[in-house]
């Protein structure tokens, strides 16, 4: 067992059972935050080496060093759930997906008002996918502070999808923090505005099929279906595909393009500024 795992374990036992002493009262520690009872035991608990590790994490995040962050919290999001099966970064990843999302739409509605919530949808898509997060989370070097199984470690397939859920987990703690995005935003907005930039330079990037499919999960949990024809057969025409997608008995959009997938993304755009405007 890793030295984070034993310090959230060490953190369960001691919420299930807290010290007879203890109130319910906050606790002021030495920088001024005001952290729950639960908090100051787990400062007690972890094991310097790994508080160690942690901090470093924190300081390549570019926040200062008195910042508000729950220590046990991002233990537990760097915790793989091949090393415990109950005591892991699964619900973290859980809090952690939809603030990303969140900060992704604060960051899109801020910087681009004349944008239509269709292309907010298609951009975000990018990224919040597991390919993105994944190379952000290479950036930052997690997987060296990720406490994982050999086992798990020695399969390459499993690695995309691990640093992206380790990521979100990691935005889950330092949100679940403050209960805000103070500790999140300033340091993935330019990642974020960079990848926008990108994007906004090749529509072709914006992915409007995933923005789409998105959408009829979770409001009807079913799939969109394409319907694809060959309308010339010339290579180069812009217009060689036609797509239809279908939803429940329902054309929702069409749309041509050079190649079957450019067919169907156009298809999906329109389809999306339908069901959710333009």
């Amino acid at each position: 067992m890793g030295l984070g795992t034993q310090a959230s374990l060490s953190l369960i036992t001691e919420q299930q059972n807290p010290p007879l002493f203890m109130d319910s009262s906050p606790y002021i520690n030495d920088r001024g935050f005001r952290l729950s009872p639960y908090q100051s035991v787990f400062s007690m608990t972890i094991d310097p080496r790994r508080q160690k590790q942690l901090q470093k994490l924190v300081q390549k995040l570019g926040l200062l060093d008195n910042a508000p962050v729950q220590w046990d919290k991002l233990d537990l999001a760097l915790t793989h759930p091949s090393m415990s099966r109950d005591v892991n970064y699964d619900q973290l990843e859980f809090v952690g997906d939809a603030v990303v999302r969140m900060a992704a739409s604060e960051l899109l509605f801020e910087t681009y008002p004349n944008a239509s919530v269709g292309d907010f949808a298609a951009i975000r898509s990018v990224l919040v996918s597991d390919r993105i997060l994944a190379q952000l989370a290479q950036e930052y070097g997690l997987e060296r502070y990720l406490l994982l199984a050999p086992s798990a470690a020695a399969d390459p397939r499993g690695e995309m999808s691990r640093l992206a859920d380790a990521f979100e987990a990691i935005v889950g703690a330092l949100y679940l923090s403050t209960h805000t995005l103070e500790l999140i935003r300033p340091w993935l907005d330019p990642h974020f505005q960079r990848l926008t930039e990108d994007i906004l330079k090749d529509p072709a990037r914006q992915n409007y099929k995933d923005a789409l499919q998105e959408w009829t999960q979770a409001h009807y949990k079913s799939l969109p279906e394409y319907r694809l024809t060959e309308t010339n057969p010339i290579e180069a025409d812009e217009n060689r595909f036609t797509a239809q997608v279908w939803f429940k008995g329902q054309q929702l959009g069409e749309g041509q393009g050079r190649s079957k997938k450019a067919a169907e993304q156009a298809a999906a755009k329109a389809a999306l500024a339908k069901v959710i405007g333009d």
